[in-house]
């Protein structure tokens, strides 16, 4: 598990990165970089980072699922993802 305050700060960057898309996006549009420069650096949509929504794992993330990869197997060895099967042949 993750420390609660990294999960945290993840949030908060999503909360400020909403903020101001609206504003980058006209400051982008107008090729302003100043105004860009201008603007909180955590505004950047890139200082997000890929969070396991079970666990907080930021390493090993599969994008489809939004898991880390020990709690993919974790849920879907117990059933609890729907369409995953286990493989065999």
């Amino acid at each position: 598990m993750a420390k609660k305050s990294w999960i945290a700060r993840n949030a908060r960057k999503a909360r400020t990165v909403a903020k101001y898309a609206d504003l980058r996006r006209k400051l982008k549009d107008e090729k302003d970089y100043v105004g860009l420069t201008m603007l909180p650096r955590d505004a950047s949509p890139t200082r997000l980072v890929n969070r396991c929504e079970y666990s907080g794992r930021r390493r090993a993330f599969l994008r489809r699922f939004r898991l880390s990869r020990i709690s993919f197997r974790e849920l879907a060895s117990h059933g609890m993802i729907p369409g995953v099967t286990k493989s065999s042949w």
